[in-house]
């Protein structure tokens, strides 16, 4: 990725970046029913290395392959790449975990950017204190191999509705996780950065100088227009441009 992409994406919110993609005919970007382990970690942003569970069958899915080097999980832990996101396809099934903090505590150890499942984790209140931001539906108890078994590393894959290929520029903020396609995450970050900064600015007109929002947000009236270039020049370097 981009290094200044991903400075301009750090500072973005996922609602922002929802009405950027929005604007791109993008509706469903927005993993769903996915939250922050630790909300006030940083912002999450990486490219997306992925895992697919399938329904586990009990004569392919003891326990015992756990001692399998090759595990599909144990593999796709060990080969996510640093600043990546680990992002499994648990087909939004929270029943059993789709990992726990050891293999968390491993992705953090190797510079992964962060990890994101539709289902759940265990572990969850030390996973929620490790330093790597942990996107998931709800805790989960029950090892991954009672009900999923995985399958494929680094292929498309669905998560909380979402598709999601490798590459994709993952990006989670306190309220959730949006999925931004590689190909135009670069101009989604710059208007990104440009749209937080005019909000910045409404927020400051309705809230200190109590303006309406008619004419201000969106900007149908001229005054507001040049309101807004004018406080822009004074607090442009507050912004990644």
């Amino acid at each position: 990725m981009n290094p200044t992409t991903k400075t301009k994406l750090l500072a973005a919110s996922t609602a922002t970046l929802c009405t950027a993609l929005f604007k791109r005919g993008l509706r469903n970007q927005f993993i769903q029913d996915v939250r922050p382990l630790n909300a006030n970690l940083p912002n999450m942003v990486g490219e997306a290395f992925t895992l697919r569970y399938i329904p586990a069958r009990e004569d392919l899915n003891p326990i015992s392959v756990f001692q399998d080097r090759a595990h599909p999980q144990r593999v796709a832990v060990e080969q996510c790449p640093a600043g990546s996101v680990l992002v499994f396809d648990s087909r939004k099934d929270a029943r059993a975990a789709s990992a726990g903090s050891i293999l968390i505590s491993r992705l953090m150890v190797r510079g992964c950017a962060g990890v994101v499942t539709d289902g759940g984790f265990r572990d969850s209140p030390e996973i929620a204190q490790l330093a790597i931001p942990a996107y998931h539906h709800r805790p989960s108890a029950p090892t991954n191999l009672t009900l999923h078994q995985a399958l494929d590393i680094n292929v498309p894959i669905g998560c909380g509705d979402v598709a999601v290929w490798p590459g994709d520029v993952m990006v989670g903020d306190k309220e959730g996780v949006v999925v931004i396609p590689a190909g135009i995450a670069d101009e989604i970050a710059k208007e990104a950065v440009e749209m937080t900064a005019f909000e910045d600015f409404v927020t400051e007109m309705v809230q200190k100088q109590g303006r309406s929002i008619l004419g201000l947000y969106p900007p149908t009236e001229q005054k507001n227009k040049d309101d807004f270039t004018a406080w822009m020049q004074c607090n442009a370097s507050r912004y990644p441009l």
